[in-house]
């Protein structure tokens, strides 16, 4: 997973990119996609949308976020993302500092610029093992949501007026938020 300077590769990451669209492309075509994910998800998540729908959406919500976070802890260099992380507040500070200074300004930002490759390839390894099993939870996701709308004839709606997917990326957000802090993930 990692080339000869130890950097990182996005060889892994694009492979996994590939895969999870042929999934979804693939999830209506090829049966057992479709029926694998259920079987894993209709026991699990599907039982505790059906308990509550509200509720059982933020456990799964908070039990993701906090398995994402685990995983990105864990297969992600951190020491030198906080390295990095530091040296961007550093030459972002530099730059407030050089801000009536056009030349130096440039530089210190393409300095700021250099610093994204290599953070993002640090950063994206987790997809390697998340990739697939998130695409997959929502296609099910979807399929289980559209399945109630045709049952009930309206769009579900959490709180009044949040769809399940802005849902699930706000709470995701709050959620991944708390468990990167109690973790010390960047």
């Amino acid at each position: 997973m990692s080339n000869k300077e130890g950097k990182g590769s996005f060889g892994p990451v694009l492979i996994i990119m590939a895969l999870t669209l042929v999934v979804v492309f693939l999830w209506d075509k090829v049966a057992a996609i479709k029926n694998s994910a259920e079987y894993i998800f209709n026991p699990t998540a599907g039982f505790l949308l059906n308990w509550n729908l509200t509720w059982g959406m933020i456990i799964i919500v908070l039990v993701l976020s906090f398995l994402m976070t685990l995983i990105q802890k864990y297969t992600t260099d951190q020491k030198t993302l906080k390295e990095l992380k530091k040296e961007q507040k550093e030459v972002q500070k530099q730059i407030k500092e050089f801000k009536n200074h056009p030349g130096k300004m440039m530089e210190l930002q393409k300095k700021q610029m250099s610093f994204m490759p290599k953070q993002m390839k640090l950063s994206m390894r987790s997809m390697v093992y998340t990739g697939i099993p998130l695409i997959l939870l929502f296609r099910w996701f979807n399929d289980y949501f559209s399945a109630i709308v045709a049952q009930t004839g309206e769009p579900v709606r959490f709180f009044g007026f949040f769809g399940w997917v802005i849902f699930y990326l706000l709470f995701s957000i709050i959620f991944s938020s708390i468990f990167k802090k109690w973790m010390d993930v960047v």
